[in-house]
């Protein structure tokens, strides 16, 4: 069973990274700002800074997701705190992003199906 949490907080990390590639890199893009995080173009340069600030967030996430997957077999202990607060936060993250605005139920779950997987399999862990 450790090899499907590894595999699932992976997989959740390099979501987090593709979104801090949205938020940071690629924003100003239409099809991001408008098409994903549904900002007006003639709000792009006023609300950049709280994309960029939030996509560090997530890369940060991702990162400590990544970590704990590396190095669970070695430092269980480590790896798996990592994995269980970086999912953990993830997970709690698109909760929030739902219980705000059920429109959003489709990005929260792109965001919340790998570390919600994750956390549930690492159960079985301990």
């Amino acid at each position: 069973m450790l090899i499907a949490v590894q595999i699932l907080a992976a997989l959740a990390g390099l979501v987090h990274v593709y979104i801090w590639v949205m938020e940071c890199l690629r924003f100003s893009d239409p099809k991001v700002h408008r098409g994903v995080f549904r900002v007006a173009t003639e709000n792009v340069e006023t609300v950049r800074s709280w994309a960029f600030n939030q996509g560090w967030y997530n890369l940060f996430l991702a990162i400590g997701a990544l970590i704990g997957v590396a190095v669970v077999r070695s430092e269980a202990a480590v790896g798996m705190t990592l994995i269980v607060f970086a999912c953990g936060s993830m997970l709690g993250a698109a909760l929030v992003l739902v219980l705000k605005d059920r429109s959003m139920a489709s990005a929260a779950l792109k965001q919340g199906l790998f570390p919600a997987l994750a956390l549930i399999f690492a159960l079985t862990q301990l």
